[in-house]
């Protein structure tokens, strides 16, 4: 019989209130992990590995357990992050037993644009060529983008001694952008991202602008997977946006054979639909802004909470949009109970007031 070989990894952070981050850890990845809670401790539990998390004395100890060394590696800088933006301008320190490796992070990867193309007259489509394509298949579907400056060699981030990513500055200062893989090619050795090419020019789109302008042999880099994975059951119902519409593409391709899918998705006109095909039995809906009323802007919403309505308890629910409307469908999947471990509801975005 054989052991899986485990790799353990204990940390302390030192913080005002400990209660308090802790009811944040378990309140965030309840969408992202299996959450047991129990007084003040909580276990996370994911595809990466396991972190258990006790309150004790204004400080938390963590123990981390991974199946590698990448993964603790992952785990921790996924906690590390994680904790530091729950903390805000509060004081944090996070101290590890062991330190952080040198050198770059485990899960990046550098990437080579092969070609782009137009998907519809917003969508745009940059390929790139990865030296190893399987860490992007399964799993987690979201990934950062790394665009390194105009006519410099790049310099890609490593690890702080507290675990968070320690980011180049100054003339060196990357573009980081999350998007989703649309598709992997294996064959090609290929990852496939869509962009979706704002029509408002007075705001800032740098990655719009990146997949805009690039050319074959431009270097990037692309941290992940993580987050937001394609989601498995035997119901599933999607909805969203553009900008959620390559997440929604890639969960309808890989749905298997049998599952019922649902689909409502917003996007600017009918020249915006592109084919999605699936093996999976497809209810497609398609919402075209171009024929709302003055007052449309919550269209997108009011259709997925009148379809939430229609599913029964075993329906996986997805969905991905506006910050205000997702508040408005995670509120009402609570209202009706439906399991925290069939929802995954992200705001991708925010409305200008």
């Amino acid at each position: 019989m054989t052991v899986a070989q485990e790799f353990k990894l204990a940390g302390t952070a030192l913080l005002s209130n400990a209660v308090i981050m802790l009811d944040q850890i378990g309140e965030h990845f309840v969408e992202h992990s299996d959450v047991q809670r129990s007084g003040n401790c909580v276990l996370l539990k994911s595809d990466v590995g396991s972190a258990g998390i006790r309150a004790e004395e204004g400080k938390l100890l963590i123990e981390l357990t991974c199946s590698s060394p990448e993964m603790l590696q992952m785990a921790r800088t996924m906690l590390a992050e994680h904790l530091f933006y729950f903390a805000g301008d509060n004081p944090l320190e996070l101290a590890w037993a062991a330190s952080a490796p040198r050198g770059a992070l485990a899960n990046l990867h550098e990437a080579i644009v092969v070609s782009t193309e137009e998907v519809t007259p917003r969508m745009r489509r940059v390929k790139f060529a990865c030296a190893d394509v399987s860490a992007f298949l399964g799993g987690d579907i979201h990934v950062r983008l790394l665009v390194p400056p105009k006519g410099r060699q790049p310099i890609w981030p490593g690890i702080r001694e507290d675990g968070r990513v320690d980011w180049p500055k100054g003339a060196d200062e990357l573009l980081v952008r999350v998007y989703t893989i649309r598709a992997v090619d294996t064959e090609r050795g290929e990852l496939w991202v869509d962009f979706f090419q704002h029509p408002r020019r007075d705001t800032a789109t740098p990655g719009a602008d990146f997949a805009r302008d690039a050319r074959p042999g431009d270097l990037v880099a692309i941290m992940g997977p993580g987050g937001g994975g394609v989601p498995h059951a035997a119901s599933i119902l999607l909805a969203g946006d553009e900008t959620a519409l390559p997440a929604i593409a890639r969960i309808i391709a890989e749905a298997a054979p049998g599952t019922l899918l649902k689909a409502i998705i917003e996007v600017e006109n009918v020249a915006e639909q592109q084919p999605l095909p699936s093996k999976a039995a497809l209810q497609l809906h398609w919402l075209h802004r171009q024929d709302y009323a003055a007052d449309g802007k919550d269209a997108l919403a009011e259709a997925t909470m009148e379809a939430i309505g229609t599913i029964n308890e075993e329906t996986f629910v997805w969905v991905a949009c506006e910050k205000e409307d997702a508040r408005r469908i995670r509120e009402l999947l609570k209202s009706r109970s439906h399991d925290r471990k069939r929802i995954y509801v992200a705001r991708y975005w925010e409305r200008l007031r």
